[in-house]
């Protein structure tokens, strides 16, 4: 596995990494065995960073998490939060005392005294130019509270804000072979000013693995099912912001690219993000150990062909550019 710095954190993580959304839920059921499965699978592939969220499960991914932890004491993992999306989204909630809750919270949880990362979660536009936010932010770490903060965004000009900000040390941020936009001006911005990115959905929930037919059905308790239309939160979040049928074609030709590269389609979308520069780490999630070492291997991956980012960016412009590039 590959490794990387994780931007102005000064750490070094692997270039593929867990999200653990899928451990707290939404992605249908994952029992307490398989996400412990997934999780011994993933540092056993040289995973060394996990991503989660206090909202996962409300709660449920980040104690798993501090569980694992606290029985392999001898590992050396990075673990990155969210705060936020507990509370209702609204600048005027992005206050110290929140941060200061929220962050005690996930302590707990997570059974550590400092966290490594906290990212804001996704919050309103506001919250990122508000000087009051991130002088909060940099009083936790003063404190010893957390040792790094970040932003996870929905937009690429909540990025650039977050970017020139001074202290923050990452910014994740959706980023996959049906989602280029970053590439533009978010990645050089970046890499300009020492910031870590963090690439999420990188599968397009799953599109990119090319297992899925215009009459694939997903579970009740999948986002997949009950946020097609962003029902529930931002559109974007579930398959990336794609039509479901549309992306079904795409991914069967970006599969076509992803054989003739002599990769399978998942591998392929991951080590293609692993390879950009200016990408510090890509955190595909899991829902058992099979995909956990299956998505893993994408850190070791020979070098792609010369053309193959020509190839992802014509599937792009004839599928989703006309649709997408004027949003997030």
């Amino acid at each position: 596995m590959d490794s990387r710095t994780l931007g102005r954190t000064a750490r070094s993580v692997s270039v593929i990494s867990l999200g653990t959304w899928q451990l707290g839920g939404d992605w249908g059921t994952v029992t307490e065995a398989d996400a412990r499965a997934v999780l011994d699978a993933s540092v056993a592939s040289g995973v060394t960073m996990f991503d989660t969220a206090d909202v996962y499960g409300d709660g449920r991914s980040e104690q798993l998490i501090g569980g694992y932890l606290a029985d392999n004491p001898s590992l050396n993992l990075f673990v990155a939060t969210k705060i936020g999306r507990r509370a209702e989204q609204v600048a005027a909630n992005y206050t110290l005392a929140n941060f200061r809750a929220w962050v005690d919270r996930s302590r707990t949880n997570l059974r550590t005294d400092t966290l490594d990362l906290v990212q804001l979660h996704c919050p309103p536009t506001a919250v990122f130019e508000s000087d009051e936010v991130f002088d909060g932010l940099d009083t936790l770490v003063a404190e010893g509270a957390i040792a790094n903060y970040g932003v996870s965004v929905e937009t690429s000009d909540q990025a650039l804000t977050a970017i020139a900000r001074p202290n923050v040390a990452t910014v994740q941020i959706i980023l996959n072979a049906f989602r280029l936009k970053p590439l533009d001006a978010v990645l050089p911005a970046a890499i300009d000013a020492g910031v870590g990115i963090i690439a999420r959905v990188p599968l397009a929930s799953g599109l990119l693995s090319g297992k899925y037919t215009a009459d694939t059905k997903f579970p009740a308790d999948d986002h997949r099912n009950y946020n097609r239309h962003g029902e529930s939160f931002d559109v974007g979040e579930t398959f990336s912001g794609v039509d479901f049928e549309r992306g079904v074609e795409a991914a069967q030709a970006f599969a076509t690219l992803a054989r003739g590269a002599g990769l399978q389609p998942a591998t392929a979308a991951l080590a293609w993000l692993a390879q950009l520069p200016g990408v510090s780490t890509v955190i595909p999630g899991a829902r058992n150990a099979q995909q956990a070492t299956s998505n893993a291997s994408a850190g070791s991956a020979a070098a792609l062909p010369a053309d193959f980012t020509a190839g992802v960016t014509h599937i792009y412009n004839e599928y989703f550019r006309a649709a997408l590039a004027g949003k997030w």
